[in-house]
């Protein structure tokens, strides 16, 4: 059995999947069926059956259809001994000296049947390719389907001619693609992008980028239009700087300045820095004064600020703020999650820097304690005219998800967010 020598990424696989090989359905395809040794013969591999799982679809079984009038036949996947180049081993079968016809099940997924030769299309019912083979995993006595395959290779090995390999393999990982209904499947010959307008605002920001990483473009075109301007702003920035390319290149400039105000400023320099010159000029236009000043002010440093990258969102409360105070405080504002991940504790005027609570320890103190009592101190902070190096120094030590601004008296000015230094800002300094 020839192995492919593409890898799926680490975070792809299974955890704790062990040793593992990776196979292609249509070398199985027509492959002999043998009882305990090659002379044993009962049939050849029509289909492999699959159950939905998460991750991944996990075989349930074999199928083999002899023809001629015979009934077809089942084969539990617990019963299948080993696939070698020359057949695949079965067990015998428990009782009598045959086993059972297949019969279909609810969410059985057929790999010939329902996803061989059907085409995908996006979420607004665009083609975009067809699938011209299923990319396999075993391992441990499992196999799971990890990939469709959509490149001309599987195309020429439906058809017996894999030798040739023309080109490099073209997968689409499973978790972005899914078969409609058994008989969607068989009536319309399509299979749909697996997440829906509702599902990918459930998904982290990190593997919706990791996603349009993946995907062709009218696909990725396709998935960033469904978003809403605060996901698309948050997967745009942790997107790799080809595909944010991309997709500014395809974006109307209304739907570009709904994103852009979601954005941090280091967020909206780290983008700018890796488009067109010309194409920035554009953009810029877009922002608010503030905003484009403040960029600029970024993009033209060799080594931005501290004050120019910081943030305005965070939560601050005097030290006489009871916990259970400070609780409804939090529920009651407007900021995003990201935003409260520290309190800040304050003088009576709001002023100067007293110390800070982080939000899991708050969380976990009695109802009646006062802030001044639980907050850590002193704060370490940096200042207006710390450096990105210096700020990532300081996040790399102490390994906060925030840090303060401070001016020379100790008054908070803002926040520095950990990605938009050690993912934003750094990001922008290699390329």
């Amino acid at each position: 059995m020839a192995e492919m020598n593409h890898k799926l990424r680490v975070p792809d696989l299974p955890h704790g999947i062990g040793s593992y090989r990776f196979i292609y359905f249509s070398e199985l395809l027509k492959k002999p069926v043998c009882i305990g040794k090659i002379g044993n013969r009962i049939g050849r591999l029509t289909d492999i059956v699959f159950a939905g799982a998460e991750p991944y679809p996990e075989a349930v079984g074999i199928y083999i259809e002899h023809g001629w009038g015979k009934p077809t036949t089942f084969i539990p996947w617990n019963r299948v001994l080993r696939i070698e180049d020359d057949a695949i081993f079965v067990q015998p079968p428990d009782e009598g000296n045959e086993y059972p016809p297949f019969v279909d099940q609810p969410g059985w997924i057929l790999m010939d049947k329902h996803l061989m030769g059907r085409t995908i299309v996006d979420m607004d019912d665009r083609r975009v390719e067809v699938v011209n083979d299923v990319h396999l995993l075993e391992a441990k006595g499992r196999f799971l389907l990890v990939h469709v395959d959509i490149s001309f290779n599987g195309f020429l090995r439906r058809w017996g001619l894999g030798k040739l390999h023309w080109m490099k393999d073209d997968l689409i990982s499973w978790k972005y693609v899914q078969p409609l209904s058994v008989e969607d499947a068989v009536s319309t010959d399509k299979v749909s992008l697996s997440v829906t307008r509702r599902q990918i605002h459930e998904l982290p920001s990190e593997d919706l980028a990791d996603m349009l990483e993946e995907l062709g473009k009218e696909e990725k075109d396709a998935l960033f239009s469904a978003l809403d301007s605060e996901k698309a702003a948050e997967t745009l920035a942790e997107a790799e700087p080809r595909t944010q390319r991309q997709i500014i290149a395809a974006l109307r400039k209304e739907r570009a300045r709904n994103i852009f105000t979601e954005m941090t400023i280091p967020q909206l320099a780290g983008l700018f820095s890796v488009l067109p010159h010309d194409h920035v000029s554009e953009l810029m236009a877009l922002l608010t004064k503030d905003q484009a000043d403040r960029v600029r002010a970024i993009l033209s440093e060799r080594e931005a600020t501290a004050k120019g990258m910081m943030s305005s969102d965070f939560l601050t409360m005097v030290r006489e703020t009871t916990v259970s105070e400070a609780l409804a405080k939090i529920r009651q504002s407007s900021l995003e999650p990201e935003s409260i991940s520290y309190l800040y504790v304050v003088g009576e005027n709001g002023q100067p820097l007293l110390g800070v609570i982080d939000l899991r320890e708050l969380i976990l103190a009695s109802d009646d304690a006062k802030l001044g009592d639980i907050m850590i101190e002193p704060v370490v902070t940096a200042e207006e005219d710390d450096v990105q190096d210096d700020l990532s120094e300081m996040f790399a030590k102490y390994h906060y998800r925030m840090i303060p601004v401070v001016d020379g008296q100790d008054n908070i000015l803002g926040v520095i967010r950990y990605n938009d230094i050690m993912k934003g800002v750094e990001t922008r300094i290699k390329i």
